[in-house]
């Protein structure tokens, strides 16, 4: 037994009709009011009523009774307009910090016990998912619903992370975009390298050469420690020259050579590549951000990202060794994650801080665009039946397995809550 089944169970009204206090005093449950996220009791401004006294106020909850004075709420006066403490056994009577009886009622005995064998069957599962098995058996618009919850949660949890480094950056959304792009960059193998490298060499220094590609290349690549050899080719031999001129300038540091990873990838993923791509996008673009925010549909959003690498690089994926001659574009499935991973991210998050709507629905409007991603957990889901139509939906399911099936956190899940309820068919 966990305390989250007695939330459930109370959140749900799903106790039996009949109850009735430990002092034997009937209870009627008229609302159960609503769960509490922050500190204090566990559902806020519940409506009860016990004997003929209607109640309105806040209930705490606890496996035991005894748990509230574990827990301190005897001596805390946040807790002193509780008017239930509902628990699962009543071993001991309780008192708020102003020695003011609390009413409790114990459920032991008080809900259908085949709720809480389904509950069980839930947590102790070993399968991918608990409820892998009925997933097909929910039907298609309460997985709409609740996938519109996920995502809408999904980048709430991002809106957090990105306000944080905007208040590092001193409130600058262009240097923002710039390093959570860079981050991205790296697509999870590079990501360290490159958020050092956003750290060390600021937008603003960038910007200051943007009409010279060169500059830009050798600021790149000087401060990300890939210029520290001697080379055999002309260009990175001058590229090294010329950030030498520029770290001395600009007193700037470099990233460990050693952090680049060029093993077991895909040569188009090389951070060489990148970095030009990169460089050719500031080059073309100039303020990245701005350019997002003038941007009318994900088309044209999705043009920002079509650049490509500086002629060099047409047959080199690294300095001194050559390749066939092709140019280095982005490829389109690299555009998507970082259209999905940063431009969305952003335009919600910008338009949370500036309070528009618009601008949320943009970002909104860019995942739905986007083709689902094909990644392990995704293909897993479809596998069970559950088909993600866009990069909004696929976002959703990755969330929900991260966050709620893993934790098994079943009885917070609406599709558990469902499942839950009806006992298996829908």
């Amino acid at each position: 037994m966990k305390e989250i089944f007695i939330h459930y169970l109370w959140e749900n009204k799903l106790l039996t009709p009949t109850l009735e206090t430990t002092n034997g005093e009937p209870l009627q449950l008229l609302h159960p009011g609503r769960r509490n996220e922050d500190a204090g009791p566990d559902f806020l401004d519940a409506r009860i009523k016990i004997g003929d006294t209607l109640w309105a106020g806040n209930v705490e909850i606890h496996l035991s009774a005894s748990d509230w004075y574990k827990h301190g709420h005897d001596q805390d006066k946040a807790y002193d307009n509780v008017i239930l403490h509902v628990v699962y056994q009543a071993d001991k009577e309780v008192f708020s910090a102003i020695r003011k009886a609390i009413p409790t009622l114990e459920v032991k005995g008080k809900f259908d016990p085949s709720i809480l064998l389904r509950y069980r069957s839930f947590i102790d599962s070993k399968s991918w998912i608990a409820c892998e098995n009925q997933l097909s058996e929910v039907q298609r618009f309460t997985w709409l619903g609740w996938l519109d919850r996920m995502i809408i949660e999904r980048l709430e949890l991002k809106v957090a992370s990105l306000f944080q480094l905007q208040h590092q950056n001193t409130g600058d959304w262009e240097e923002t975009f710039y390093r959570t792009l860079l981050a991205n960059l790296g697509f999870k193998v590079n990501t360290v390298p490159f958020e050092q490298l956003a750290r060390l060499l600021p937008f603003k220094l960038l910007l200051k050469h943007r009409d010279n590609l060169f500059q830009l290349e050798a600021l790149l690549f000087g401060t990300a420690g890939l210029l520290e050899k001697d080379f055999k080719d002309e260009y990175p031999s001058q590229l090294k020259k010329e950030f030498g001129f520029l770290a001395e300038k600009y007193q700037l540091k470099t990233v460990k050579p050693e952090l680049w990873r060029f093993m077991r990838m895909r040569p188009a993923n090389f951070p060489t590549i990148r970095l030009a791509q990169l460089a050719a996008m500031i080059h073309q673009h100039g303020s990245l951000f701005s350019q997002v925010l003038h941007c009318e549909n994900p088309e044209s959003l999705f043009a920002l990202f079509q650049v490509e690498a500086s002629t060099y690089w047409n047959n080199h994926f690294q300095f001194d060794k050559t390749s066939d001659g092709k140019p280095k574009r982005i490829g389109e499935s690299s555009i998507e994650l970082l259209l999905i991973n940063t431009v969305a991210q952003i335009l919600f998050a910008y338009g949370k801080y500036q309070n528009n709507e618009t601008t949320m629905e943009k970002a909104m409007m860019l995942l739905e665009s986007i083709e689902p991603e094909n990644n392990q957990i995704i293909n897993k889901f479809s596998e069970r039946g559950i088909t993600a139509s866009n990069a909004l939906q696929s976002q959703a399911l990755l969330h929900l397995r991260t966050h709620y099936c893993l934790p098994r956190r079943c009885l917070e899940c609406r599709i558990g809550h469902v499942l839950m309820k009806s006992g298996s068919k829908i």
